[in-house]
């Protein structure tokens, strides 16, 4: 993938968790997700853009994150999948909440969209008995 779409991507990918950690994530999803775009929450909740806006609108901010192990992956003409684990604290007290995160983006009409954004949860091993 060339250079220039993977730090338009990532620099997205990070204007958004910066929002979510500075309570603006609403505005930012709101304006960024495609008009059919999806979310596939941890909990196995789908959400549309309206509902992605108004569950964000109502949830505390996140303390910070870090993304490790990013990979893009190109779906075809005008469309790229940013691949990652995230990790998200609420606060320093609290464990970090950790997933395996896709967002699937489209270039439409000069800009990108989110099309889809996934998450599936990164368990604690198990203590060995």
């Amino acid at each position: 993938m060339d250079d220039q779409v993977t730090t338009e991507l990532l620099a997205l990918e990070r204007r958004g968790w910066d929002a979510l950690c500075d309570a603006t994530a609403a505005g930012f999803y709101g304006e960024v997700m495609a008009d059919d775009g999806v979310m596939v929450l941890a909990d196995g909740s789908v959400m549309d853009r309206a509902a992605v806006v108004a569950a964000l609108a109502a949830s505390p901010p996140w303390h910070r994150y870090a993304m490790d192990d990013v990979r893009l992956v190109r779906a075809g003409a005008g469309a790229a999948a940013v691949v990652y684990t995230g990790t998200a604290w609420r606060s320093e007290q609290e464990p970090p909440f950790t997933a395996v995160m896709s967002s699937l983006w489209s270039h439409d009409g000069g800009r990108w969209r989110l099309a889809l954004y996934t998450q599936t949860p990164v368990l604690a091993p198990a203590a060995d008995v």
